[in-house]
């Protein structure tokens, strides 16, 4: 009979689902992202540290080896992950510019400031800096608990007994999953102060992160205060400069330092873009001097401000920037092997190190006695030994084994087994009466020792002076001076007027939507366009007037014509300049001239830049819409229903309503019939277009009651129509046929021909 078969397992898919991303979320939380709260590292850093130094012997007097040897060690041993993430982790551990204080000395390329990527790991080489070893030194001294490694066949510490605050020092940026955090570095000398203070005071003072790229922070205390009590906050950074005078009254700026993490090499060439589209009219040129500091200089036109220039580059380019702070690390637990993710403040940083250095100072006092008890007890039974050295010898001799004189040595002199044995061990030339006085004097010496160490474990407050003239001796070792400068409220004024060119231009838009800006045009039809394309508009003006587009969707877009693309090419979409929805189209297009101290009428004739608003189901309404700048969004004028768009946006010249539709049909009426809208709005019916004949709408205008105005056939012609010839009647009629042949495509005034 044959074995049944086995019987699946069910599981909701859903409740399985979300354990294992559960399980897998706080893996990665606790395992890989974040760094611990007392020694600041993610576990792979932690292991490349404990690998080097404990395992290579790779501390700051040795002699490099090559990093592929050092990644080995790390993966075959603890992190049992890829060996590139695990370099990447080790270079950047290297990095000056991006730690303050590097943990790791590299010898070869690791990377720059350029973003160029360091070189393989089997070309570089590398060991542990002196400052890395503050961390290691009390490994050997029961300081932290260890952990099996991942195939428990070793062990590894699960944080590393530091003797600096690395989490402070050098911050941490990484992305969890769910969460992630951005820790920014500081100035080690302010670090020891605040924290030696923060041992007899509950409050602290910092002046803030100290970036190892330099720049300067533009904060005010205030609000650095809010960052550092909340966990989160934003610190505008932005790099430093000074201005450097040639012959012949030549001026460059040079900018000698830049926001930490931003890549050297892509500012540049931001900078020379700016330039070269002539949005930064006070510089011509930009070049990188850079060599081990950073040097950039910027030409200066003649009579140019300096300061204007820098103005427009903070603003436009990652020269100045903003780092996110998110003090999130993870927290002990009752489970050494686990920590708990938790957003802190500045003061608990401080207080977690300092609770974790007495803990590490106590536990390497106590390991310290352990070993000077274990040594007194040694030096106990030597002592009794060394005023009967020849009744001692005798038992030797005539003992028949090993055992049988440990047996009669602790007979004799009242020994046990460990200091029978460790006699035994001794040397003939260590019983010579000169290191018979050495032995006693160490004796004496560890005694002294193990009062002090007894006295410094009975007393915390007397361990707590130990903790601050360690702290402050590492200060003075390994501290250094601020590199990023304070400049809270030393912003310079942005004027955007101050970056355009005053010069004569035609915006040049085509049927299809691209849009282009040329210095003159002097045959219209002879511009470039798209297979297909056609004009759709010309409109002359100069570098400082705005262009406005209204699209089919009822949204207003305004921007300055030195913002159009210059071009004797095709142009740009107006898709790739504005965010313009999905199948949305530009309706119309006008320049608001700029005059003076202010603009001049929004559209030719126009006083008071009011419009009137038509969409192709008959719907219309009067508004004066703001034409002051907008972003790439634009600005809702209009609602327009559902399979329905405007067809026309013209200036209210008159009050003289005429509507005209494809088919041809027109309706005249007085302009007090429209509504005008405060606010976007669908308006009322203008003229009923036919549903039988599927008629739409193609334009309205609003003109003087003698006027004449242009219909334009599908076939671009152009016939003049007097406000006369059209059929008067109230809005929302039908209207009646006007043009008998061909159709109207859309209607416009006098002024616009050509």
């Amino acid at each position: 009979m044959g074995q049944a078969a086995s019987t699946p397992l069910e599981a909701d898919l859903r409740e399985a689902a979300e354990e294992r991303y559960l399980s897998y979320a706080l893996s990665v939380i606790t395992s890989r992202a974040l760094p611990d709260v007392r020694d600041g590292l993610k576990p792979v850093q932690r292991r490349i540290l404990y690998a080097m130094y404990q395992n290579l012997r790779l501390t700051a007097g040795a002699r490099p080896r090559k990093s592929a040897a050092v990644v080995g060690e790390v993966l075959g041993k603890y992190h049992p992950h890829g060996d590139q993430a695990a370099y990447e982790a080790m270079v950047r551990l290297a990095q000056p510019f991006a730690l303050r204080y590097p943990l790791v000395h590299g010898e070869g390329n690791f990377g720059s400031l350029d973003g160029d990527s360091a070189a393989a790991m089997r070309y570089t080489e590398a060991r542990v800096t002196a400052l890395a070893e503050e961390m290691l030194a009390d490994l050997g001294a029961g300081t932290v608990t260890l952990r099996a490694n991942y195939d428990a066949t070793l062990e590894e510490p699960t944080v590393l007994p530091t003797a600096i605050p690395q989490l402070l020092m050098n911050g941490s940026t990484s992305i969890a999953v769910g969460m992630a955090t951005n820790i920014p570095p500081h100035n080690l000398r302010e670090i020891v102060a605040a924290l030696t203070a923060m041992i007899d005071e509950p409050d602290l003072d910092v002046k803030g992160p100290d970036f190892p790229t330099g720049g300067e922070m533009l904060n005010s205390k205030r609000e650095l205060r809010q960052i550092y009590e909340s966990g989160q906050g934003a610190i505008r950074l932005r790099g430093t400069y000074k201005l450097e005078t040639l012959p012949r009254g030549k001026r460059q700026i040079i900018i000698h330092s830049i926001p930490y993490t931003v890549n050297k090499a892509e500012l540049v060439e931001q900078i020379a873009q700016v330039i070269v589209s002539r949005k930064l009219p006070q510089v011509t040129d930009v070049r990188d001097e850079s060599t081990g500091d950073v040097r950039i200089v910027l030409e200066l036109k003649a009579e140019a401000s300096p300061e204007t220039a820098l103005a427009y580059l903070y603003k436009h380019t990652p020269l100045q920037t903003n780092f996110n702070v998110n003090l999130t690390c993870l927290l002990p637990t009752a489970n050494p092997a686990v920590g708990q993710p938790a957003r802190v403040t500045l003061r608990d940083l401080c207080r977690q190190f300092l609770d974790f250095r007495m803990t590490v100072v106590t536990r390497r006092l106590e390991h310290e006695k352990r070993q000077l008890e274990s040594r007194l007890h040694i030096l106990e039974g030597l002592a009794k030994i060394y005023d009967d050295l020849d009744r001692a010898i005798r038992i030797i001799r005539k003992a028949e084994s090993r055992a049988d004189a440990a047996k009669q040595l602790c007979a004799a002199f009242k020994l046990d087994q460990v200091q029978a044995d460790a006699i035994l061990e001794i040397r003939l030339y260590q019983l010579a009466r000169l290191e018979i006085e050495k032995i006693r004097a160490e004796r004496t010496e560890k005694r002294r020792r193990v009062k002090e160490i007894e006295g410094l474990l009975a007393r915390p407050r007397e361990r707590w002076k130990l903790i601050r003239q360690e702290l402050t001796a590492l200060g003075e070792k390994y501290g250094d001076a601020r590199r990023t400068a304070l400049a809270a409220g030393d912003d310079l004024s942005y004027d955007p007027e101050a970056y355009i060119v005053h010069e004569e231009a035609t915006v040049i838009l085509s049927r299809d939507g691209w849009l282009k800006r040329v210095r003159e045009v002097k045959d219209p039809t002879a511009t470039r366009l798209r297979e297909g394309d056609a004009l759709a508009a010309v409109l002359p003006g100069t570098t400082r007037d705005r262009l406005v587009l209204f699209s089919t969707r009822g949204t207003v877009y305004v921007l300055r014509v030195a913002d159009v693309p210059a071009t004797t090419g095709y142009g740009e979409p107006v898709q790739s300049l504005l965010k313009f929805g999905d199948g949305e189209r530009v309706a119309a297009a006008r320049l608001v001239r700029e005059a003076g101290d202010g603009p001049q009428a929004a559209l030719p004739g126009l006083a008071e830049k009011t419009v009137i608003v038509a969409t192709a189901k008959g719907y219309g309404f009067r508004a004066t819409p703001d034409l002051s700048e907008t972003t790439r969004a634009g600005r809702r004028v209009a609602r327009v229903g559902e399979g329905d768009e405007i067809v026309s946006i013209e200036p209210v010249l008159g009050t003289t309503v005429v509507v005209a539709t494809r088919r041809g049909k027109m309706l005249r009426f007085p302009l007090e019939e429209v509504v005008e809208l405060a606010g976007p709005g669908r308006g009322v019916i203008l003229m009923r277009p036919s549903k039988e004949d599927d008629d739409r709408i193609v334009g309205a205008l609003a003109l003087p009651k003698d006027a004449t105005f242009i219909a334009v056939t599908p076939e671009g012609g152009e016939r003049r129509i007097a406000l006369g010839e059209v059929p008067a009647g109230r809005r929302a009629g039908k209207g009646q046929k006007v043009v008998k042949r061909g159709g109207v495509a859309g209607v416009k005034r006098m002024d616009e021909m050509g």
